[in-house]
């Protein structure tokens, strides 16, 4: 039994000093020291050993168990510092190298310009409303005072998904829902994104973004009109601008007009910038049609307002002198990293 004891441990000891794997010294443990290893099984004979041998016997076992045990920890230690020296090796850090720099994101050239326009009308008592971009008909159109034989509601002009949904030409919908709830005065913006079948060139693109405002109280004349969009202007473009007002026609508002800046480029003399007129369109406004008033549940005689609305695109494009829309949306960041 002592030789059998022997030559088990000697087998196990030399398994376990020519392992090269963690894993194959798994399997040595439970080939030797398992429920079914070899020295179990020894343990599990002890009924064949003579009464007076047994203590000898199992003492003889308990010190192999030891020693493979021993063995066992004294090879994973060296397995797990091994790889632990590899590991630091491999993950050194070069404190004398650069350090990269991380690529930090910035706001897009219209986001600036809108939280510009948004600062300016927010300032002055107006709240910023936002509305679907899936509209129906009768709010992107008919409660316009657009009708059913206008030519903007040709297919050619205006997306629809069926007769009656369409995607908005313009965010003037959102007055519209604001007006129908009957919570007057009325003071506010709608910032958002349009769609119009464009092709796409430097000044136009079928998806882009307008800004449209809306004022509704009683004794609301064309005189609050100017003033309004003349403070805004000279908010937006600098205190010395001009604004001139050119008679124009818009379904949905009467009187209308165009409203042109001095050139922030040259300050009116002309330039390449303005064409050599001194003056740049802005944005289109009028005062609000009686009969879209009537038709959102607003009494016309006892109540008033003015609308307008720019397009965002063009204010960054003016603001910032770009001179084709096309680079606002090809995130081409040797572009959009100069704002």
């Amino acid at each position: 039994m002592k030789e059998k004891l022997k030559s088990i441990m000697d087998e196990a000891l030399q398994q376990i000093s020519g392992s090269e794997e963690l894993e194959k010294l798994n399997e040595i443990r439970v080939a030797f020291l398992g429920k079914k290893g070899e020295l179990t099984s020894v343990l599990k004979s002890m009924k064949e050993v003579a009464p007076e041998d047994r203590p000898k016997v199992g003492q003889l076992v308990n010190e192999a168990r030891e020693a493979i045990e021993s063995k066992l920890e004294e090879k994973i230690t060296a397995f797990e510092k091994k790889k632990r020296e590899e590991q630091i090796k491999s993950e050194t850090i070069d404190v004398t190298l650069p350090a990269k720099k991380p690529m930090m994101g910035h706001r897009h050239p219209n986001t600036i310009a809108l939280e510009e326009v948004e600062r300016i009308f927010i300032g002055m008592g107006y709240e910023v409303v936002e509305g679907p971009e899936v509209e129906y008909d009768y709010y992107n159109f008919e409660a316009l005072n657009i009708p059913a034989n206008h030519p903007a509601k040709d297919e050619q002009d205006t997306f629809y998904i069926n007769s009656n949904i369409l995607l908005r030409s313009q965010t003037s919908s959102v007055q519209v829902h604001e007006m129908e709830k009957g919570k007057l005065p009325i003071r506010m913006i709608a910032p958002g994104r349009v769609y119009r079948s464009d092709e796409v060139d430097a000044t136009h693109s079928p998806s882009f973004h307008q800004i449209e405002g809306l004022v509704i109280d009683k004794n609301i004349t064309f005189a609050d009109l100017k003033g309004t969009l003349e403070e805004f202007c000279r908010e937006l473009f600098g205190k010395d601008t001009k604004v001139k007002f050119r008679p124009h026609h818009f379904q949905f508002t009467e009187p209308s007009a165009e409203v042109d800046v001095t050139c922030f480029k040259c300050g009116g003399e002309g330039c390449r910038f303005c064409k050599g007129e001194g003056w740049i369109e802005i944005l289109g406004c009028g005062m609000v049609h009686p009969r879209v008033l009537e038709m959102s549940g607003i009494d016309p005689n006892e109540y008033s307002g003015f609308a307008f609305g720019v397009g965002l695109e063009r204010i960054a494009l003016l603001k910032y002198e770009i001179d084709d829309m096309r680079l606002l949306y090809e995130n081409d960041t040797r572009f959009l990293k100069q704002f």
